[in-house]
């Protein structure tokens, strides 16, 4: 999509960096995770990175990002801190949630991301009524809402939409579709023509793209970022693939081995690296990228697993008891 001579070298070397970034936060979160330090679930984006690159770092600062139980690479391109995620994970002190958070409701307010949620499909809803808040404030924002192939046959995706659609609101939907809606392959329990053709049922402007090739994957995206801030609400379908398991303890016995392999094939980091190299950065330059990623994100975990937890005193903090009906009866 982009020749040699308009190609910037130093946007897509940032890219391959970020990309890099995640795929060894991922790697030292499944390491955390059989070292007996997280406590729940890691659910990887080995394999996803370019969805995740391509599309948050086309947003702005004050842009609002709400993402699924899958959330570490949207969170980390979207401008949080590594040390704050990990501590986070950890469930210690200066964690982004203050430890209470852990993987699966990661959040940074301070960079516009809303939340990761454990709910299929939840964030669709909590979206767009942060898209409606900024209509009504009259804000010159957006919201980004990232959810899985999975979500499409939950309730809130027709009803997001819809309301999305009906008031016009400023968000743009991201279908991350990685195959698998946990551990069955979606098509078998998907009716129809699937998202994009859902998405246009209700009016909305819709795009499928190949989710791995981050050099369609920002150019698409800054299209339609720019088209959701001018005039409403819009969906991509990212097409990608998962290369860990569901969980960082899955096997993922239920795919066929040569699928995997085959998308090995198709790593988006992979192809980034291919794409910086054809136009003249050198394989040493893209060594020492991945190998800082590598040392940042061990340095990351060192500094976690000699933190603190949270004083006891704390687990109160941050507890609404407005309506509780304890106090209201007296």
């Amino acid at each position: 999509m982009s020749s040699k001579t308009n190609f910037d070298r130093n946007r897509f070397r940032y890219f391959y960096k970020q990309m890099c970034r995640i795929r060894h936060f991922e790697k030292t979160a499944i390491k955390a995770k059989t070292e007996n330090l997280v406590l729940g679930a890691i659910h990887p984006s080995i394999g996803q990175e370019a969805a995740a690159v391509g599309v948050c770092e086309n947003l702005n600062r004050n842009d609002i990002l709400l993402s699924t139980h899958r959330g570490h690479g949207h969170t980390l391109s979207k401008g949080a801190s590594a040390n704050s995620m990990m501590l986070e994970l950890l469930g210690r002190n200066g964690g982004s949630c203050s430890g209470k958070g852990g993987s699966m409701h990661i959040a940074d307010f301070n960079v516009g991301m809303l939340g990761a949620n454990g709910v299929v499909g939840a964030n669709i809803n909590i979206g767009v009524g942060a898209a409606h808040a900024i209509k009504l404030k009259g804000e010159n924002r957006i919201v980004v809402c990232i959810f899985g192939d999975g979500a499409i046959n939950r309730g809130p995706f027709l009803e997001g939409l819809n309301w999305a659609k009906i008031y016009n609101l400023p968000i743009l939907f991201i279908c991350e579709d990685n195959m698998y809606a946990a551990t069955t392959k979606t098509v078998k329990t998907t009716a129809g023509k699937g998202v994009i053709a859902r998405a246009q049922s209700l009016g909305l402007e819709a795009q499928s793209l190949n989710g791995n090739d981050i050099l369609e994957v920002d150019h698409v995206a800054q299209v339609f970022i720019a088209k959701t801030r001018q005039q409403g609400p819009m969906l991509l379908h990212l097409r990608t693939y998962r290369l860990s398991g569901h969980t960082s303890t899955d096997q993922a016995t239920y795919r066929p081995s040569e699928e995997t392999k085959m998308k090995w094939l198709e790593d988006p980091i992979a192809i980034c690296a291919d794409l910086l190299r054809n136009r003249g950065v050198p394989q040493n330059e893209l060594t020492k990228i991945d190998k800082d990623a590598f040392i940042e994100m061990a340095e990351v975990y060192q500094a976690a697993k000699l933190a603190q937890f949270p004083s006891p005193a704390r687990a109160y903090e941050d507890v609404q008891d407005i309506g509780d009906p304890r106090v209201d009866c007296f």
